[in-house]
């Protein structure tokens, strides 16, 4: 039991320090993420520059808070409209089943079919880059893993007895699919979003990395990466501190879903 909740608790400690740093980052950071001072290039980190300055002479630390931000916009977007897409077709195809069950899946089955990168390249070639895009092109990518668990815990509980006494009592299959089935699938669904959100941002983080995903004048996690690997040598600390906030981020949303997967058993 320690265990599992050494998991649950650090993973909501690690969330909850990149969170904070996201949401300060979204109205205030030391410096301006954007301004250049070439008096200023490659200094080490210090207590004025806590990630140190990069190439252009600016503040990696705020550029990290700004990238935290753009990356958490994103990726919360992406499992917004993923889930929200896949959890009504989940709801529609495991309740009622039959025909309606046949034709959705099918269609879940095509898209699940392509790699989600790869659908999301797709998507993204077909569209143009920035942030927006990628939250629609990762959303689409991400509706049939929805789909799969909301239709299997909507199968299961259709036939359990709370079920057929509301039917029994007069209630509509709206109100029983959202007002009854749905609260109890919060065991299965709530680690899911977790993980997805996990998920999320490590698919914008490596699209933003492909230079295919979020770009400037919009700060991102994956960019700052690709942008930092030129300058290994000259100032090592900009990548190390970069891909840091990267893995914290990963590392924390992952042990917070393993977490609430293992309260859960």
């Amino acid at each position: 039991m320690k265990e599992r909740n050494g998991y649950l608790w650090v993973g909501i400690t690690i969330t909850c320090i990149m969170t904070i740093l996201a949401l300060v980052g979204l109205f205030w950071t030391p410096y301006d993420p954007s301004a250049m001072d070439s008096m200023q290039v490659y200094l080490p980190p210090s207590l004025a520059h806590l990630f140190g300055t990069d190439n252009f002479g600016r503040d990696v630390f705020s550029r990290a808070m700004k990238g935290l931000a753009t990356t958490y916009v994103v990726s919360l977007g992406t499992v917004a409209l993923g889930a929200g897409v896949g959890i009504l077709v989940g709801a529609l195809t495991g309740y009622f089943g039959g025909a309606v069950d046949r034709v959705l899946m099918r269609i879940n089955d095509a898209v699940s079919a392509f790699p989600s990168i790869l659908l999301a390249l797709v998507i993204i070639s077909l569209l143009d880059f920035g942030k927006y895009n990628v939250i629609l092109a990762l959303g689409v990518a991400f509706i049939p893993s929805y789909a799969r668990v909301v239709r299997s815990e909507f199968a299961r509980h259709r036939d359990m007895n709370y079920v057929i006494a509301a039917r029994l009592m007069g209630a509509g299959h709206g109100r029983i699919m959202f007002s009854h089935i749905l609260p109890n699938t919060r065991a299965v669904v709530v680690p899911a979003l977790i993980i997805g959100i996990n998920n999320a941002v490590l698919a914008e983080s490596s699209l933003s990395y492909l230079g295919i995903g979020v770009r400037s004048p919009d700060v991102s996690l994956g960019y700052m990466l690709s942008e930092s690997q030129n300058y290994m040598g000259s100032a090592p600390w900009y990548v190390l501190c970069t891909g840091g906030c990267i893995v914290l981020l990963i590392l924390g949303l992952g042990l917070l879903g393993e977490g609430l997967q293992q309260k859960r058993r």
